[in-house]
């Protein structure tokens, strides 16, 4: 049996699957690339050609810059309390107490919740008349009256974090708390026979087994959070003022609200083209932190 023989068998085996997804993802991904290059109002319509038109206008205009920036802040501050919130949360359920097995399924709720029911449920927190979060801070006298935190452009876009946060949050934990099970308990207890503080045997003992793990949470996370769309939609349609608008909200209000659908295909593609560059850097940083050339 010989090797050309074993790689067209697999192939062969192969080719359903290569057919579905050509048809899944390649047939709609060249029609997006199509319509791009259009002026066409409607999905599903012709158009006529403009060529790069739609591209120079979405790069050059205010909306997208601003829109980018937005998105930007949301990425990072979200998954950066994601992250270390996560690790702390793992930290902690890694310890020995009674109902340990009770929180740590406990903590896995948010994350199981599809995301409409968490942001409909943190609408409803943040509710400028009758939410849980005014009637707290207010018995406790932090505020005086009640806010509308996700009617107003200060507060709106720092909402949607602590939102998605308390989403997301348990993965990044879950992936720490596997990786804190591979950590040998004989190396820990010399560390604190010879003296380590906390902080010592977090960084200088843990941290290496979470390094990698981590790596990939934060991968998962930043592309996520970069293209994120229901959350915002569901809980502010980008509002007020446009403050929370991120780029897929933008992209769906293009194709969509405006019936711009060849501006919003080009929208679309830019949007994938930059998740793209960070999956490539990330798996880059990857390679590099596990020492494979």
């Amino acid at each position: 049996m010989t090797n050309n023989w074993i790689t067209t068998r697999a192939w062969f085996l192969m080719l359903p699957l290569l057919i579905v997804m050509v048809a899944i993802i390649g047939w709609p991904l060249f029609d997006t690339v199509r319509l791009s290059f259009t002026d066409a109002k409607l999905v599903g319509t012709a158009g006529n050609f403009v060529g790069f038109e739609n591209y120079v206008r979405i790069l050059s205009g205010p909306n997208f810059q601003r829109t980018l920036i937005t998105t930007f802040w949301f990425a990072v501050l979200s998954v950066s309390a994601e992250m270390v919130i996560g690790v702390l949360a793992a930290l902690l359920l890694n310890q020995q107490f009674y109902g340990r097995s009770v929180l740590r399924a406990l903590m896995i709720l948010p994350w199981a919740l599809p995301t409409v029911v968490n942001a409909t449920l943190w609408r409803l927190i943040y509710n400028p008349e009758y939410g849980a979060l005014n009637a707290a801070l207010t018995q406790m006298g932090i505020i005086g009256a009640y806010q509308s935190w996700l009617g107003e452009p200060g507060t709106a876009l720092a909402s949607l974090i602590v939102a998605d946060c308390w989403k997301n949050f348990p993965l990044v934990a879950l992936i720490a708390l596997a990786a804190l099970q591979a950590v040998p308990r004989d190396i820990t207890a010399a560390a604190m026979v010879d003296g380590a503080g906390a902080w010592s045997r977090f960084r200088f003992v843990i941290m290496p087994y979470l390094a990698g793990p981590l790596m990939v949470a934060l991968v998962l996370r930043t592309i996520e959070a970069f293209k994120v769309f229901d959350i915002i939609w569901v809980m502010t349609r980008g509002g007020p003022a446009n403050s929370t608008r991120t780029l897929s909200i933008l992209v769906y209000q293009e194709a969509f609200s405006f019936q711009r659908a060849g501006s919003g295909a080009s929208l679309a593609l830019i949007v994938t083209l930059l998740v793209t560059i960070l999956a490539v850097a990330y798996a880059a940083l990857i390679r590099k932190s596990a020492g494979v050339s």
